[in-house]
């Protein structure tokens, strides 16, 4: 079966193409633009990718090899339902649905048990920390993660594996797809008000999707939110647990809660002792663009949303006491609107605060474009006062050199992808 995949370069999309190469499928993809993302691919066998997507060249592919599947992400219909590769597949018959779909076609076909790690942060490392315990433990697994990993792909189908672990997204209700074997929920917030205008609509998703999975391991904080008890197939965790900052010495508190739930979760499935599990987690290295130090006192980070960002500043300063610099960039305009109120107070701890302009995408058109500067005026007072708006220049690289020489552990809050302060500061600085 020839799949091809539009927007291979993106976290999602990418993963799932090289699950579906090393599965025996033939894959081939496009992408708006190049990436670094597009070499790692191409380095792993994935030669077949073009960039622009137009009918012309997708048909170029058709008639060489037909194309049986295309698998598209969550948000390109949205962004353009008459997108040219979706109007060929609909002229020519072509099967193309969202990414979902194929993977419960791999989970059927390989008769993988998923399971899936789920929750509005945490998600990215909680999934990394269960791969990395598999891999620790010898046991063999495929599975499926949003951040480039130092031991594996971030997309891996292992022949003769009997799990798969996924990071499953609530974007798009696209959880809702999947029926677990094990759901590891790392937090519950809302979030994403473009497709769950209310609370209540993002909390009785997460609850449908537990009622969806043959058990579920979630925080007590997140249970009551959620309306649940633990029973038979619900385990619910005590956050005040002493002996999660007592057995785990991983760096900061969000990472030893997202090794503690994974332990527990994984127990009942791997047969191990507690002890010899969590043994496994601390030596976990971590993943890319959580706490990644890019150069000596210089970080960059995904966290996005308050709760990812009082984590972030959490670890920074558990590392660097009261000297912790941030270059903050917001992950959507739309969000900076939903979120603005909780921004005002994030940063009051900081000894410094630069605000780059936000990173667009899926945006809302209806909304103000709420620039670095006007973001800097709903902050609170006592942040204002050591802020400052920045560009991605020479001037805001020797503000970050100079606190970073200076000793000050600087924190770069990023959106990633393309034309991010994330691919910027790769290009400025290297370890």
């Amino acid at each position: 079966m020839h799949v091809f995949f539009s927007g291979i370069g993106g976290t999602a999309i990418g993963p799932l193409a090289l699950i579906a190469k090393q599965a025996g499928y033939e894959v081939s993809g496009s992408d708006a633009r190049p990436s670094g993302y597009i070499g790692y691919l191409k380095e792993r066998g994935i030669s077949d990718i073009h960039i622009g997507q137009t009918a012309e060249q997708l048909a170029k592919v058709h008639q060489l090899s037909p194309i049986d599947w295309l698998v598209y992400s969550s948000a390109l219909p949205k962004t353009d339902p008459n997108h040219p590769e979706l109007e060929f597949c609909r002229h020519n018959n072509i099967k193309a649905t969202k990414r979902d779909d194929l993977i419960n076609e791999i989970l059927s076909q390989k008769k993988l048990q998923l399971i899936s790690i789920a929750g509005t942060h945490g998600k990215t490392t909680a999934t990394a920390m269960a791969i990395w315990l598999f891999k620790q433990l010898g046991i063999p697994a495929s599975y499926s993660v949003g951040a480039k990993l130092s031991f594996g792909d971030m997309g891996h189908y292992e022949d003769g594996s009997g799990f798969f672990i996924y990071e499953t997204d609530e974007y798009d209700r696209n959880f809702l797809s999947f029926y677990p074997q094990m759901a590891l929920i790392t937090g519950v917030d809302w979030d994403h008000p473009d497709i769950y205008p209310t609370r209540e609509s993002y909390y009785e998703a997460f609850n449908e999707f537990i009622d969806q999975s043959q058990s579920a391991v979630l925080w007590h904080d997140d249970a009551e939110k959620l309306g649940l008890d633990a029973n038979g197939s619900k385990a619910i965790l005590d956050d005040k647990d002493p002996q999660i900052d007592q057995l785990l010495k991983l760096p900061g508190r969000v990472n030893r809660l997202d090794a503690w739930l994974v332990a527990k979760g994984l127990q009942p499935l791997l047969d191990k002792p507690l002890a010899e599990l969590l043994a496994k987690l601390n030596e976990f290295p971590g993943v890319s663009r959580r706490f990644e130090m890019l150069f000596p006192n210089i970080y960059t980070d995904y966290a996005h949303t308050p709760p990812k960002i009082i984590g972030a500043l959490q670890l920074a300063h558990e590392v660097a006491a009261d000297n912790v610099v941030v270059v903050y960039e917001g992950l959507h305009n739309t969000r900076q609107h939903f979120i603005k109120d909780e921004l005002a107070g994030l940063f009051e701890e900081v000894k410094q605060l630069y605000v780059v302009p936000s990173y667009l995408a899926r945006e809302d058109p209806s909304l103000e474009l709420l620039t670095a500067e006007k973001l800097l005026k709903l902050l609170s007072a006592a942040t204002r006062a050591k802020a400052a708006a920045a560009q991605l220049n020479s001037d805001l690289k020797k503000m970050i050199e100079h606190h970073a020489v200076a000793g000050d552990l600087v924190l770069c809050l990023s959106a990633g992808g393309a034309g991010s302060l994330d691919e910027w500061l790769r290009q400025q600085f290297s370890s």
